[in-house]
């Protein structure tokens, strides 16, 4: 489980996941790029764009291929661009969140703002399904972060980390946060959900979908927890 004070190499990750994404955004603004084109447009060492393309293409986000050369072919090997894949180009896609934006908004206008939170419950219900599983089959003081990889599994870049009264689960990432800044119900219901999940009352700290850089958790030692701790404590005492 990560420390408190491995924050640093997270904030590093966020960052390089905010260069990849301005790559890959050029790209789809751009059409396809070499390496040079992409480096002079970002105001990148070539090197580093290297090293964030090759992370693109394993993650299926872009592709690579031969520049096409229309008219007499020069001489030497044609130069490599970069284009954006099937899976890359469903990443930039904002008409899904406007659809899904446009329908809860109708929800809400028609039936009131707690229509649109059980609509948020329910949607999460089979996820949350999956989500038990995982947790449940964890010992008890693994259980945050069961939880955060099976939502890793989902999109979600989770991780679980130690706090000094507890613990935290960051989520890097937010598949809707586009639509959560309109309808925080949906936070609202996934904060529910980890409650109901981890067996104790939980307190959200930060959501991406409220400008912040990752959504944060905040988890309490439970009562299990407390309890093993203070038996730990006192099985290394001598005896008085």
């Amino acid at each position: 489980m990560k420390k408190v004070g491995e924050a640093p190499q997270e904030e590093l990750a966020t960052g390089e996941r905010s260069t990849r994404n301005r790559v890959a955004r050029s790209i789809l603004d751009n059409g396809p790029s070499t390496v040079a084109e992409l480096a002079g447009r970002l105001g990148l060492t070539q090197a580093a764009v290297r090293r964030h393309l090759d992370a693109l293409v394993a993650d299926d986000v872009i592709a690579a291929r031969e520049q096409r050369v229309y008219g007499a072919r020069t001489r030497g090997r044609p130069a490599r661009v970069f284009v954006l894949t099937d899976c890359g180009r469903d990443a930039f896609d904002q008409s899904y969140d406007k659809l899904a934006a446009d329908a809860l908004r109708w929800i809400a206008e028609r039936s009131g703002d707690e229509a649109v939170m059980e609509f948020a419950r329910d949607r999460l219900a089979a996820q949350a399904e999956t989500y038990r599983v995982a947790v449940e089959a964890a010992a008890p003081e693994s259980r945050t972060e069961a939880l955060a990889k099976a939502l890793t599994s989902d999109g979600y870049a989770a991780t679980a980390r130690t706090a000094p009264v507890g613990e935290q689960l960051c989520q890097h990432h937010c598949p809707v946060a586009h639509v959560a800044e309109q309808f925080p119900q949906l936070c609202e219901a996934e904060t529910e959900v980890f409650s109901r999940l981890l067996g104790t009352h939980v307190q959200r700290l930060a959501t991406i979908a409220h400008g912040d850089g990752v959504c944060t958790t905040f988890i309490p030692k439970t009562a299990h927890q407390t309890t093993e701790s203070a038996s730990a404590s006192k099985a290394g005492r001598n005896p008085a």
